[in-house]
């Protein structure tokens, strides 16, 4: 069993891509891998914005990234890059903090001129911090996510197929074989 940190750089609390990781980490753990969730989002701005690397906030995301196997990244696309407060994040932590990890770069964005931003945004900075391996992320349009008035996630079917065969990739990567991708 792996253990997976699930980073959410959103900074909304009311997120599509935050309900998105929490959806992907279920399928994660169905698998047997020990999923963390981290938004981002509920870091104090002043450690972040401060780059004040002695926050016990800051500290425990350390630690959190230290612990892992596996890290699932997922951010929305803002202005064709991930967002600020994910950048912030990834500044604070030590340069090779992805050493020796499998790493699942995701992205939510309203148009599909920003399907890139995964490779040419994101991907750089995660193999500059020593990823060992980056496996093929995945863009999904907000429009194939709908929130119910519940709070729960909806997500179209084409883009859920998707997405479950990235999540299923990096499980294999990982080094477990998914029992969901067994039993089917």
């Amino acid at each position: 069993m792996a253990t997976v940190l699930s980073v959410s750089g959103s900074p909304s609390a009311s997120s599509r891509t935050s309900r998105l990781l929490r959806q992907l980490d279920e399928r994660l753990a169905a698998q047997g891998h020990d999923v963390i969730p981290l938004d981002v989002r509920t870091i104090p701005a002043e450690a972040l914005l401060g780059a004040d690397f002695r926050h016990p906030a800051i500290v425990e995301a350390t630690e959190l990234f230290a612990r892992a196997d596996g890290v699932v990244i997922g951010t929305p696309v803002y202005k064709a890059s991930y967002s600020g407060v994910l950048k912030a994040l990834l500044d604070l932590l030590p340069q090779y903090a992805l050493t020796g990890k499998t790493v699942l770069p995701l992205a939510t964005g309203g148009s599909i001129a920003h399907v890139l931003a995964i490779d040419y945004a994101l991907r750089p900075v995660l193999t500059s911090m020593g990823a060992a391996h980056t496996v093929q992320g995945w863009f999904t349009l907000d429009k194939d996510l709908t929130v119910r008035d519940d709070g729960s996630l909806t997500v179209a079917p084409t883009a859920a197929e998707a997405l479950a065969q990235v999540v299923d990739q990096f499980s294999a990567a990982l080094g477990r074989t998914p029992l969901l991708a067994v039993a089917g």
